[in-house]
This record gives C-alpha cells, sequence and structure tokens, in this order.
C-alpha cells in the first residue's frame, strides 16, 4: 500500500520538526511523489546529507510504500 502524502509529511516533520514540506503526486497515483523539503537543520550540511536526513525519516520506507520520491533539499533564507 503506498504512503499518502500526508503520511510522507508527518514522518519527515516528526524527524525535521521545523521542515516546510511541499508535496507534488506526480503520477496521480500515491505512488510517485516530488518533495521540497526546507529545514534548518540542514545548515551546514551538503547536498547527500540533506538527502540522507530525510531518506532517515522516511525510515526505511523508500522502495516500499513510498515507491519513488523526487527530493529537493533547501536550508530557508
Amino acid at each position: 500500500m503506498p504512503m499518502t502524502g500526508g503520511e510522507i509529511e508527518s514522518a519527515i516533520k516528526a524527524a525535521l520538526p521545523e521542515a516546510i514540506v511541499v508535496l507534488t503526486d506526480l503520477a496521480g497515483d500515491n505512488d510517485h511523489w516530488a518533495a521540497e523539503v526546507i529545514a534548518p537543520q540542514f545548515a551546514g550540511k551538503n547536498r547527500v546529507q540533506q538527502h540522507k536526513m530525510v531518506y532517515e525519516a522516511l525510515g526505511g520506507r523508500m522502495g516500499g510504500a513510498l515507491h519513488a520520491l523526487q527530493l529537493t533539499t533547501k536550508v530557508p533564507t
């Protein structure tokens, strides 16, 4: 069963409480998502480290309940 947008956002915000999460369902199937995550916790981290933080927040559901995630991460300005 695919993860809903609400479940994805909740998981990310649980790990990164100050994050702003903007989700787009790319295929209209709740299985292919684009996420923009803006979080102060990303400060001083490179892009790979930022993405790893988001993947860790999803608790190993990538490739299972969450089939595809196009991820953009940013530090707030």
